[in-house]
């Protein structure tokens, strides 16, 4: 269902189309969605002690490399829902798409992180008084504390991301006029 007409005016709600065949504005989209702003930025200023991934990886390496599968994952899964339905067809709808994927993801990750964090100290534990004890510190800093903070960073991250997208890899839609007999009647 359409929405009435006087919300077309609004921006971002024209349609939209691919722009190009080349996939060279998608590349440089998904390229450009994934370098969000905080993490380029901050990268020089404070540098990570270690670069090589392991337990002591900066967060931000593992965000910028979140952000290069998940922006094209994204977009892939937009592209998919475009050919089905032929939605969404204007810049704002790719931005909700995005953010909707990017919220989702991160609750998954953090979740998936909470877990695994979690089995890996029941290992660890001495005795099972200790793996209750150290089940309920990381369900609280991981899942409790952390899954805020992870989806806040996740909607930010993908609100870049779409907005990056929407407006690289997608061009306006020209206006098609109405030829006689051909789209039907105007009410």
């Amino acid at each position: 269902m359409r929405p009435p007409e006087r919300f077309a005016d609004l921006p971002g709600r024209s349609r939209v189309r691919w722009r190009g065949s080349a996939p060279a504005f998608m590349v440089l989209a998904c390229l450009a969605g994934a370098a969000w702003p905080p993490l380029i930025l901050t990268l020089p200023v404070w540098p990570p002690e270690s670069w090589a991934p392991g337990p002591e990886t900066d967060w931000r390496l593992i965000a910028l490399a979140a952000g290069l599968l998940a922006t094209p994952l994204a977009l892939y899964l937009v592209a998919r829902e475009r050919d089905g339905r032929g939605r969404p067809d204007s810049r704002l709808g790719i931005v909700w798409r995005f953010l909707l994927y990017g919220g989702a993801a991160a609750a998954i990750l953090q979740v998936a992180t909470t877990l695994i964090v979690t089995v890996l100290g029941w290992f660890e534990a001495g005795g099972l008084a200790q793996a209750a004890g150290a089940s309920e510190t990381t369900v609280l800093i991981y899942g409790v504390g952390g899954l805020p903070l992870a989806m806040l960073v996740g909607v930010s991250y993908a609100l870049w991301a779409g907005l990056c997208c929407a407006f690289i890899a997608f061009e306006a839609q020209p206006e098609v006029r109405d030829r006689p007999g051909l789209m039907g009647e105007r009410g």
